[in-house]
């Protein structure tokens, strides 16, 4: 693969990696492409049929991108930590995150049936499409989502081989893999706590957490600020201090996901919206309103919001709504989200980040966790 520090728009006469969480995004983005066409490459010397029906569509999905924000916080830990200089090792590290967020987010469509990604169908929608245009036999949704599982484990399987190329060049290569082998343990788990809850009918607050934590906040916010530390070299309290505002801020996600998930705008969001509502997945916001329904006598609230029973119908989501209103737990989680990104401020604040540094880290979380500019700047 080229030099990837190519990529990288500086000023004349500065060597010292992306100035910006936005740089170093755009350098990734740079650097993925490359990475997908030396993939594609391999795929088509390997098997056309597979290259086209799989790894052209991990490709595909996999550039159309998102926020890249798991990049933007690598680098913010990486600065945070002391990193300088040639940026390479940064720039893998970023295009393994977005390979494994890939991965992440087809296998997580397959198991909540989502029907959208990105503005565009989720994967097992396009590979159902595509059995039954092409008049094949057997049933094309079970065809769709099988072909997607593959899918996710090939795109995981290019951020690990990215990953140990990474490792075995970084000057602390065990330091940087156990938090990559961490995160993908975590990914795993939480995605099963998710899985279990739902069929157990779990609702309670605490149990809603525990999720949030695993299956989100630390692989978005935690763990990318903890590699890009690792490939800084920093010290144990630098990368305590990250940790604890990467977990906080990575909650803030979590939360302001939820909220758009009952009330965004797909247009915005590229993704369904009410389909955890229907469900009645369990979510903080969810497990905060039946609380809040339950203390306050609101029957009808909890009717609606208990996870025992079938899935709701379409028409019954809008009651979800006011639900989530009335009972006050749409304020609660919005307090929640602000309450959070104040809290990953103060942590980052204690690492020898510089002002320019800090200023960039607040501007993500507040990316992250959608709230406003005078919301953050009241919380700095």
């Amino acid at each position: 693969m080229r030099e990837l520090r190519s990529a990288i728009e500086e000023p004349a006469g500065r060597a010292g990696g992306p100035l910006t969480a936005d740089a170093a995004t755009g350098a990734v983005g740079r650097a993925l492409g490359e990475v997908l066409a030396e993939r594609m490459s391999q795929a088509y010397d390997l098997d056309a049929v597979f290259a086209r029906d799989v790894a052209g569509r991990v490709s595909a999905f996999a550039r159309r991108g998102g926020k890249r924000l798991r990049t933007a916080f690598a680098w913010c830990g990486w600065r945070a930590g002391g990193g300088t200089g040639d940026p390479g090792l940064l720039l893998r590290t970023g295009v393994a995150l977005e390979l494994v967020q890939t991965c992440a987010l087809v296998h997580d469509d397959v198991m909540d049936g989502s029907r959208l990604r990105r503005g565009a169908p989720s994967m097992h929608v396009d590979l159902t499409r595509m059995h039954r245009a092409e008049g094949m036999t057997g049933g094309a949704e079970s065809f769709g989502h099988s072909a997607a599982v593959l899918a996710g484990d090939l795109a995981l399987a290019w951020a690990d081989d990215l990953m140990t190329e990474t490792v075995l060049a970084a000057p602390d290569g065990p330091r940087l893999y156990r938090e990559w082998r961490a995160m993908r343990e975590e990914m795993v788990a939480g995605q099963y706590r998710d899985l279990q809850a739902q069929a157990a009918g779990a609702s309670g607050v605490e149990e809603a957490l525990t999720i949030a934590t695993l299956k989100s906040a630390l692989y978005t916010v935690e763990r990318p600020l903890a590699l890009g530390a690792s490939l800084a070299g920093a010290d144990k309290a630098v990368t305590a201090a990250l940790r604890a505002a990467g977990r906080c801020a990575g909650l803030a996600f979590q939360l302001r996901d939820d909220l758009l998930g009952a009330f965004g705008d797909p247009a915005l969001t590229g993704k369904p919206v009410g389909d955890d509502l229907r469900s009645r997945k369990l979510t903080y916001l969810l497990a905060v309103a039946l609380e809040m329904g339950r203390a306050a006598g609101d029957e009808e609230a909890v009717a609606l919001l208990s996870p025992a029973g079938p899935a709701l119908p379409e028409r019954a989501v809008e009651g979800v709504r006011a639900a989530l209103e009335r009972t006050g737990a749409r304020d609660t989680v919005e307090a929640k989200i602000v309450e959070l990104a104040d809290t990953a401020l103060r942590h980052f604040g204690e690492t020898d980040a510089d002002a320019v540094v800090r200023r960039e880290f607040a501007s993500l979380v507040a990316r992250a966790s959608g709230i406003t500019a005078r919301q953050m700047r009241e919380a700095v």
